[in-house]
């Protein structure tokens, strides 16, 4: 048995139904983000970061693509012979199959493989967060507490506060009550999902919870734990941290990189985000080409406008076109004359010449207005939109569309063209 002080957990397995089109095919810790990046990048760089170089990644929705980004670590320095990076899927056993069917239950499937490194302390993380931090700090936190669970909290606004999870605490951090998603928080230090467990806790707790239908962290293990009397104590963070559980605000965290002072920095020597990177030419910009506070991808080639934009690898932007405040992932072809305007457009998609997107006035969502209520056109990966139509704002399109499907030539705000082997 090889011995480990802390490996970490990261939970990845994630539908992300609230990004619409963008996860129909890939779970939501594969999405790209940063033009280089995907969101698993950053839990990923922090744990190698931190010191932590054993991490298992659970995974269940859509997991081809994150299989095939993480491999076996290289990026991120995980490739050991000795820990390292494990992909953790949902397996069958002898009593049949299961699926993971909450956080903890996902965790406890993985009892065995957390035992076979015994480790003093287990580091639970979620694989959808944009954010930096030191582990390492947090873990000491933890030993001069002499606590049995830390989590990580940050204060929000407290109009935000019932969507999370919440946590009261004394003057020395120690905390007194937990409330998961209350309707009238009472404070507005909210769980950011990331628990460091000293390991005999978390095992009893996993076990004694197994039968527990749909074993959750915050609706079950804590409420457990805090009520025998185990040590729980907050640790407080106040740096960057971004759910990008929802459209907006993933597009929200992609604009914000490209603020003249980025409140997040991808940019700085000390901490580096880590990826996969794959063999591409450099960026070509066209003599008339036009780009103001942007980034831009390796390989790709610009030859009309890009304004306050985050453009990915491999992408063509044509003659002619504008692209402003908008999202253009990977691979994409950009027709030329087309307009672009507040949109999100998925991997190696297609914008027909002389298209214009995001125009008009904002209209609720035909389609599923609790997902699509951002102002902003969606619009899924392998898509394909012909030449010289009108998209309105807040629309939702997912497959390869034809002329027939725009009547009049336009869609309306609003409105959506879900194909075959369409989404939510």
């Amino acid at each position: 048995m090889v011995k480990k002080e802390m490996i970490a957990m990261l939970l990845a397995g994630g539908q992300g139904s609230r990004l619409g089109v963008l996860t129909q095919k890939v779970a939501k810790p594969a999405v790209s983000f940063g033009g280089k990046y995907r969101i698993i990048d950053f839990p990923l760089s922090n744990c190698i970061n931190s010191g932590i170089d054993t991490v298992g990644v659970l995974t269940q929705y859509q997991p081809l693509r994150l299989n095939s980004h993480i491999g076996i670590g290289i990026p991120w320095d995980l490739d050991r012979n000795v820990g390292g990076v494990t992909i953790l899927p949902p397996y069958e056993k002898s009593k049949g199959s299961d699926w993971y069917t909450g956080t903890a239950n996902a965790i406890f499937q993985n009892l065995e493989y957390m035992e076979s490194y015994n480790p003093d302390y287990v580091l639970i993380l979620s694989g959808d967060h944009i954010y930096k931090m030191d582990y390492e700090v947090m873990l000491e936190y933890h030993k001069a507490n002499n606590a049995d669970i830390t989590i990580a909290a940050m204060p929000v606004p407290i109009e935000d506060a019932s969507r999370f999870g919440v946590v009261i605490t004394n003057e020395t951090n120690r905390i007194l009550e937990f409330e998961e998603k209350p309707q009238q928080p009472r404070s507005n230090l909210a769980s950011m999902g990331i628990y460091i467990f000293s390991w005999p806790v978390l095992r009893e707790a996993l076990v004694h919870l197994s039968e527990e239908p749909g074993c959750d962290f915050g609706k079950h293990v804590i409420p457990y734990c805090h009520g025998r009397g185990d040590r729980v104590f907050a640790y407080e963070y106040n740096g960057y941290w971004k759910d990008v559980g929802t459209l907006g605000s993933y597009w929200e965290a992609n604009m914000e990189l490209i603020d003249i002072i980025p409140e997040f920095n991808l940019y700085e020597e000390y901490w580096k985000i880590y990826t996969k990177s794959d063999i591409i030419p450099p960026q070509f910009i066209a003599r008339d080409a036009v780009i103001g506070r942007s980034i831009i991808g390796e390989g790709t080639e610009v030859y009309g406008e890009i304004h306050n934009s985050v453009i990915g690898a491999g992408v063509v932007i044509g003659a002619g076109a504008v692209v402003r405040d908008s999202i253009i992932m990977r691979g994409c072809q950009i027709g030329a004359g087309a307009q672009i305007t507040k949109a999100i457009i998925a991997e190696d998609s297609r914008i027909g010449e002389g298209t214009v997107v995001g125009v008009g006035d904002y209209a609720e969502s035909r389609y599923s207005p609790k997902v699509y209520q951002f102002d902003l056109v969606t619009i899924g990966e392998h898509s394909v939109i012909p030449d010289h139509v009108r998209i309105g704002k807040n629309v939702a399109i997912s497959g390869v569309t034809t002329a027939e499907d725009y009547p009049d030539g336009a869609l309306g705000s609003g409105e959506y063209i879900i194909k075959a082997g369409g989404v939510r």
